[in-house]
This record gives C-alpha cells, structure tokens and sequence, in this order.
C-alpha cells in the first residue's frame, strides 16, 4: 500500500513494464437459470490463456459486506485504503474534463434525471441522454444564480455533468439527493458538518431552480447531485512507487482520479480501440499503463447480462493486442462487481490475475470468479493489488536483513 511506511525505500525504478488493465464492474454472479454468471457464460478464449499462464486470485474492495463506488474501487488498486482516502466524484469527474478548481471551490457530481408527476424518481439516468442532447440542458443551467455563490456547470458526457460553486464558507460535507431507488421522492442536500450548510442550502436552491427550467421536458425534468468534494493533497505514485505512469480512459472520473495521483493522463479517442492505440503509441515512455475498460459496467448497471457478456467478449478480441507489445507484467483485474440480476455494484469479490515473466501459472481452467478462487493468491485486499503487481515486476527490493 502506499502508506507502507518503508514503501519508498522498497520501490526501485527498473526497465520492466506494468499493464493494468482495470475491466470497471468486471465481477457478476450466476444467472438463476443457467447457475453462471457473466464471466462463465462468456467466450473468453484469450483471457482463458492468459489465466492459465497467471498467479490468479480473487480481491475485496473493502471489509465484507460493503459496495464500494468506482473511484474508491480504483484508489484501491493503485494502493491507496479507500475510507482514509476518500474523494467524492465530483472533484475527480471536475478533474477529469479539466476545470480549472480553487481550493476553496466545493464540486458535486450530477445527473440528469426523470421524475413522474409527483416528484418520484422513475430513471436515474434519463434515458442516458445523448451528449448532444445534454448540451442545450447545461446550458440552462449553468445560468443558474445563487446569492453569495458563483455557479459553474459543465456537460462531462451524456447525462452526467459538474457543478462547482465558488464562494465564502463552503464545506463539502453534505449528503447526495439520489435516492439510489425508484418510486421514491428524491431528498434534499442536506448538511453533515458545522461548516456546510451554505452549501447545502446552495445545492437545494440550484435544484429547485432546476427542476423549474426543466419541467417542460417529459424525460431529464430533473436533476441529482452527489459526490460533494474538494481538492484533496495525496502522496505521489511517481514519488513513492518510483514509476513514471500513464494513464488511458476516456471517461472523465478515471482521468481525474489518475491525475490526482500523479499520472501522466494521456489524450485518447472514446473507444477501447483508441484506448489500444494510444497506449501502443506512448508505450516506449512510461512503465506502468493504467488502462480502463468501461462497458462491461455500464452492461451490468443496465441489468442487461446478455450486453454484459457481450462487453467482455470484445474486450476479449483485444488481448492479443495487449500482449503482442509483450509486458513484463500484465495485470487484469476490477474495481468492484456489477452483476447484472442486481443492475447495480455489489460487495462480491472481484477476480484478479497476474501474468509476468516469472509466473509458470496456477493451474487455473479459465477466468471466472469460480476459477480465479483456486488460484494462489487466494482472495487479497485490493489495495495489495499494487504491491503484487510491483514484485511481479520485480521492482521492489527484500524488506530487512
């Protein structure tokens, strides 16, 4: 973990190359009628060889029991204990799309929504609008005025978008207005510390100034924020882990949380064909590679097992890919599970693999949740993920005489 107190004395820079390929909501569970889940269900024959050729082994987020966000799920990874690190999503989605924050500036996540005439929530996610179609909407808002605050909204993609205020006396510990269920009115901001209830107050008057600019629409008449956050000051991957990283993904959270952690984030297209791309352009300047596959998560909180199946499966026709540029170490793996019969993340384990130059294999069949259990790692904390991935590539010297 990055808080080893000896961590930076451990790490050593060498020639060898990290892959971390990071399949967001990789983990699923068994379909009630065919008893498999996603990861069974799928033909995988590449990730299948790689598996075979890997130390294999399962990883938990957090402690038992507890469903963990994507940026939590990714601070892990890269060694960072998500609860001492907390960072709400909308500094890290800010980040991502490049605005320019104060320290004092308070950001929240948002997204467009739908609302039936009673004020119950009946889509999160109206629709997931159309980039496009969510420009105009943001627009509107971001003409929003609020006594004593400076709004700023801008459009992240489709129907996500950032809302910072700037102002006097604003905290950022404030609660989120997504109910995380529909058929439920939706509840107001409200303010978990001494010192945020301006912002609370803030948020309350921007949605209800929302909901008034919006409440012609049939679908996106409304709107929720979450993910209250500041600027955070974290240690350095590049510092303490004596790497020069670069990160690849096209959604915006995953670009602030690597920026903010010291990555060099590099421009990419919006598909994993351009994610692959890029990274065999730049591979010759960096070692260790952060790359983010998105749509088997989206799949997955759409409830839809066949599309989540689906995403795996062409990410799968990508590996050869990966491995054509041979890395001394190549590591897959999640951030936290999305099954699709829950439509939403889970606390469920996520399967880990770690194929190097000095792995012979565990005698895995494949890559499932079920075969990755056998494996030698056995199930470890995911923020040892880096650790692991480290001594795989043989940058870390022995600890002690």
């Amino acid at each position: 973990m990055i808080d080893f107190p000896y961590i930076k004395q451990l790490t050593r820079p060498t020639d060898s190359k990290i892959i971390m390929l990071v399949i967001d909501g990789l983990g699923g569970y068994p379909n009630p009628d065919t008893r498999k889940s996603e990861l069974e269900t799928a033909n995988l024959p590449n990730l299948d060889r790689i598996a075979q050729e890997s130390s294999c082994g399962l990883t938990n987020p957090t402690p038992f029991g507890i469903t963990l966000g994507s940026g939590p799920g990714h601070m892990a990874l890269f060694g960072y204990d998500p609860v001492k690190y907390l960072m709400g999503r909308g500094i890290l989605e800010a980040i991502g799309i490049g605005m320019d924050l104060g320290k004092d500036d308070v950001a929240a996540r948002g997204n467009f929504c739908t609302i039936d005439s009673n004020g119950c929530l009946v889509d999160r996610r109206a629709g997931r609008i159309s980039s496009e179609d969510a420009q105009p909407l943001i627009n509107r808002l971001d003409k929003i005025t609020l006594e004593g605050v400076q709004v700023s909204v801008q459009l992240v993609r489709d129907y996500r978008f950032v809302l910072v205020l700037h102002g006097d006396g604003l905290g950022d510990q404030v609660s989120e207005t997504d109910p995380q269920n529909l058929g439920v009115p939706m509840p107001e901001a409200t303010a978990l510390s001494e010192d945020s209830h301006t912002t609370a107050a803030s948020a309350n008057n921007f949605i209800a100034q929302a909901r008034r600019s919006l409440n012609q629409r049939v679908v996106g008449n409304m709107v929720m924020l979450r993910g209250f956050s500041r600027l955070p000051s974290l240690p350095q991957m590049t510092d303490l882990y004596h790497l020069r990283p670069a990160a690849i993904a096209s959604y915006p959270m995953y670009r602030g949380i690597a920026q903010l952690l010291g990555m060099r984030v590099l421009e990419t297209g919006d598909s994993f064909e351009h994610q692959i791309a890029t990274l065999e352009q730049h591979y010759s300047e960096y070692d260790f590679f952060f790359l983010h596959y998105k749509p088997a998560d989206a799949a997955g909180e759409d409830g839809n097992f066949g599309a989540k199946v689906d995403a795996l499966e062409k990410l799968d026709q990508h590996m050869p890919e990966i491995l054509k540029l041979d890395p001394h170490t190549l590591v897959v793996t999640g951030d936290h599970a999305t099954p699709s019969i829950f439509g939403s993340h889970s606390w469920h384990k996520v399967p880990l693999m770690i194929r190097s130059s000095s792995t012979r294999g565990d005698g895995v069949q494949g890559f499932s949740e079920k075969s990755m259990g056998t494996g030698s790692m056995g199930t470890v904390p995911a923020t040892n993920t880096m650790l692991l991935s480290l001594a795989h590539a043989d940058k870390l010297r022995r600890f002690g005489p």
